[in-house]
């Protein structure tokens, strides 16, 4: 019995949904005889033999190439759009380098399942051998070592070739999990998220270990939808040792449900969805659990991977009474620094960013946040010892640290009084290896009362302050139209994840990189997990092994 599906493609911007009613998919056919696959697996346009393809505007070739499917003119990226105003009905465009279709008027990058088949059987036409009937629809449940359902599958010996076919690198051990994924139309956001938390210790653990089981999930809730069970599927297809991109189609349409506010074709913010699937996470386990709402005591894989408690500390300048209270939180969100500051600072005098004096620090970001601030005439607060409205100091410190420390960079900044919006370009130097001491409640609490020796309940909380870098999710481009990647560490070695493609990158393209998010595990996880991570070897005959763990 074939298994149903309780999902569809996402929908397609209306620009690609207009040229396919007016063309079908006699564009598409035809670009079939100008697609390449490259030695490294890639699929490229190659429209020109005779010459490098340049824009057909300003004559440059640097800039990413696209060529309209109407007339196959090619244009940059910087005037694209130029040519899609002045030429009804051209809005819709191919990347020449990555063979994805683009959408001149919404500026990112469309999903159509007719397209990857197009591409996709190309490709299998240039194996050995190949032909371009080598594809049936995929179906039945599948389990943690077995192929999931990706709505197209080739058959199993042509899969084989198309998978070595696509390994990037010459070596003989490739990282296990690390695999591209598909971007669904303006879905870079999604993919840059679900890449840091695939590689997350704790959530990897939690996953791979079958502890939700999504066949005893439906059968216990009756539901058709439910986001851990697809969060489950991703970490099972990401892990099966396959290298061609997976395309989290299923996943998007079950986050689009749980989040409906969110649910359009529209770029979102990265940090945004990181918080709406966490807590899609907690609502489902919570339900099961019947957990605590709050995240303070809160056993969900969620709360236990990334939740932290903030300790608030409010004193009445008048009188010195101080007013503690707590607060869970999953991430912790910083301002751009470019001040050296000290935690005995208390001045009333607003710190903001500013690009002509120099470069930000992550250590200058959590001074900042962990500084005393004097909170403004206007936001009075009553002190329950002087029975009045009365000036006071604010001060932020960690109580307890999570396992998977998430910080979060204000990049974006909105203005009520102007209206306006605008992105931070300022670089951030951060550390891979983070110490979270300085920043801890007592060491705060310590710093403000000098020398004296205090004893400190939170003390007990925290069994490691030391941390090590696992993802930075980086974003480009500008506020109206950038663009994530995610930059994976695994064995000391930095993967760049551009959505389906996958590279070796140095430290240094990490460290220059706009850092958006970074992420954190405690040093003795990072190490074990570097430890028993499995890779997926090659054979001489470039057929690939069934996964096994600790290969060297």
């Amino acid at each position: 019995m074939r298994a149903r599906n309780y999902y569809t493609n996402p929908n397609p911007c209306r620009h690609l949904a207009d040229y396919k009613l007016r063309h079908a998919s006699n564009g598409y056919d035809s670009l079939q005889n100008y697609l390449k696959t490259t030695p490294n697996g890639r699929s490229r346009v190659v429209r020109y033999n005779t010459r490098i393809p340049r824009c057909s505007f300003c004559d440059g070739y640097g800039d990413r190439l696209y060529i309209c499917l109407i007339c196959s003119s090619i244009y940059c990226s910087s005037h694209i759009l130029l040519h899609t105003q002045s030429e009804d009905g051209h809005e819709v465009a191919i990347d020449i380098e990555r063979s994805e279709l683009y959408c001149c008027f919404c500026r990112d990058q469309v999903y159509d399942p007719d397209f990857d088949k197009v591409v996709v059987s190309k490709q299998v036409k240039d194996l050995p051998g190949g032909k371009s009937n080598g594809f049936e629809a995929c179906s039945g449940r599948s389990n943690k070592r077995r192929r999931l359902d990706s709505g197209i599958e080739l058959d199993l010996k042509k899969s084989k070739q198309l998978i070595s076919m696509r390994d990037r690198r010459a070596k003989s051990c490739y990282p296990l999990g690390l695999r591209g994924l598909n971007n669904l139309g303006s879905s870079c956001f999604m993919n840059s998220v679900l890449q840091a938390l695939l590689h997350a210790p704790p959530l990897r653990n939690y996953f791979l270990s079958d502890r939700h089981n999504r066949d005893q999930c439906r059968k216990r809730s009756g539901e058709k939808l439910c986001l851990l069970c697809d969060i489950d599927a991703i970490f099972s297809a990401m892990f099966l040792g396959d290298r061609t991109p997976y395309s989290p189609a299923q996943f998007l349409y079950s986050w689009w449900q749980h989040s409906s506010n969110l649910a359009s074709y529209e770029e979102q913010d990265a940090h945004e969805f990181f918080i709406s699937v966490l807590d899609g996470i907690h609502e489902k386990e919570s339900k099961v659990r019947n957990s605590s709402k709050d995240g303070v005591d809160c056993q969900c894989i969620a709360h236990r991977a990334f939740s932290g408690l903030l300790r608030s500390d409010v004193t009445c300048i008048n009188c010195g009474f101080t007013s503690t209270t707590y607060d869970p939180c999953v991430d912790i969100s910083l301002n751009l620094d470019t001040v050296n500051l000290s935690l005995a600072d208390v001045s009333n005098k607003p710190l903001k960013p500013d690009e002509k004096m120099g470069v930000s620090t992550l250590s200058g970001c959590l001074n900042l946040f962990t500084r005393a601030e004097r909170l403004g005439s206007n936001q009075k607060l009553y002190c329950q010892n002087c029975q009045e409205l009365q000036d006071s100091l604010k001060q932020l410190s960690i109580r307890r640290l999570p396992l998977v420390l998430c910080l979060h960079i204000k990049r974006f900044e909105h203005s009520l009084v102007r209206k306006t919006s605008r992105k931070v370009d300022q670089h951030l130097q951060f550390p891979f290896s983070l110490d979270m001491t300085p920043y801890l409640s007592s060491s705060i609490i310590r710093s403000r009362f000098g020398n004296r020796t205090f004893a400190f309940e939170c003390e007990n909380y925290n069994s490691s302050a030391e941390y090590e870098i696992f993802a930075v999710i980086a974003h480009s481009g500008m506020l109206e139209s950038g663009h994530y990647v995610t930059y994976l560490r695994l064995k000391n070695q930095w993967y760049k994840c551009d959505d389906a493609w996958i590279s070796e990158v140095d430290e240094g393209i990490v460290r220059a990189s706009q850092c958006y998010m970074l992420f954190y595990v405690q040093k003795l996880l990072y190490y074990k997990a570097n430890d028993d991570s499995s890779c997926v070897r090659i054979s001489p005959r470039r057929d690939s092994f069934v996964p096994t763990a600790g290969c060297s």
